[in-house]
């Protein structure tokens, strides 16, 4: 054997470094390197999530004494939710405003999506941004606006005079639940237009081509194909929207009067003139359970639907 055989032999057989077998068993699992991937949103998540939800359940057992507060662990919060009927007629107000807003969004959206989607062959990315146009402008912009339409002089009120319909102007326009809920419809559009075009957009045509061969009309197209496959933007659009709305004070506080406050802005005044945090970290997981329940409802209803 010459000295030049020895660059020939084999390496000798032994276990591999804990740093190779890692990196040898990240890469042949898919499943390791989606969470390597999604490690830096999961640890952004658990910083901007997590540990604020675990300071609100860890400050919802506190109390109050006076402008002190006691870091004592214990129910009473949770207490007073249950026995005062308050609570329970706000959250209950809160979860009827946002669902009907979200269903009204969602319904109205639909037909507009689908018309981007199916039937508009040039220039769509100028459509979708002429949707989106409303969100060039400030939030509180347009809830202000909807003050100027709605209100005791505003827009609605001087057509119906000027047309001859009323004789006085009506005051049921603005500070009620209906201002809240329009408002809130027209400032989440875009939220439930976008996810639902998405899911137009990605069917598959020749599967509308092949139901159109075998006979099915526009209608039948449309009930077994187009809205099965388009479901999973209209949970998107549901979600999107009935989440934040549930919560939303702003609107509420401008438009709303008394007859239209919500949970988020009694969650508002523990926060900030009532300076009861612990009452108000308890409405706030209070509500936060309620929109969970309902939309693990909604779920359970569109996959009703789907089978």
């Amino acid at each position: 054997m010459t000295p030049f055989d020895s660059d020939l032999r084999p390496a000798p057989a032994g276990r591999p470094s804990l740093a190779v077998g890692l990196r040898n068993r990240v890469h042949r699992s898919e499943a390791l390197r989606g969470y390597l991937l999604l490690s830096p949103a999961l640890a952004v998540l658990g910083v901007a999530i997590i540990a604020p939800l675990i300071l609100l359940i860890v400050m919802s057992t506190w109390s109050m004494s006076g402008f002190d507060m006691l870091m004592t662990p214990g129910l009473g919060n949770y207490a007073i939710i249950a026995s005062d009927p308050i609570y329970a007629a706000l959250l209950g107000r809160s979860l009827k405003i946002a669902a009907i807003a979200t269903a009204a969004t969602v319904l109205l959206s639909y037909p507009v999506a689908y018309f981007v989607a199916f039937h508009v062959h040039r220039h769509k990315m100028l459509w979708l941004i002429l949707l989106t146009l409303p969100f060039w402008t400030s939030y509180l912009m347009r809830i202000f606006a909807w003050r100027v339409v709605l209100g005791y002089e505003g827009v609605i009120n001087s057509a119906l005079m000027s047309l001859g319909l009323i004789e006085a102007p009506m005051q049921v326009f603005l500070y009620s639940q209906t201002a809240v809920t329009i408002a809130l419809a027209h400032a989440w559009a875009a939220f439930a237009i976008l996810p639902i075009y998405v899911s137009l957009e990605k069917i598959d045509k020749s599967y509308l081509e092949a139901a159109a061969d075998l006979g099915d009309n526009a209608a039948r197209r449309f009930w077994r194909i187009t809205l099965p496959l388009s479901l999973p933007g209209v949970v998107a659009a549901f979600f999107l929207m009935f989440i934040p709305t549930v919560g939303d004070y702003v609107t509420a506080a401008m438009l709303g009067g008394p007859d239209g406050m919500m949970v988020g802005n009694l969650i508002q005044a523990q926060f900030g003139p009532i300076n009861d945090w612990p009452m108000g970290a308890a409405l706030a997981l209070v509500m936060t359970l309620a929109v969970a329940v309902a939309g693990l409802a909604f779920l359970l209803l569109t996959r009703m639907i789907r089978r």
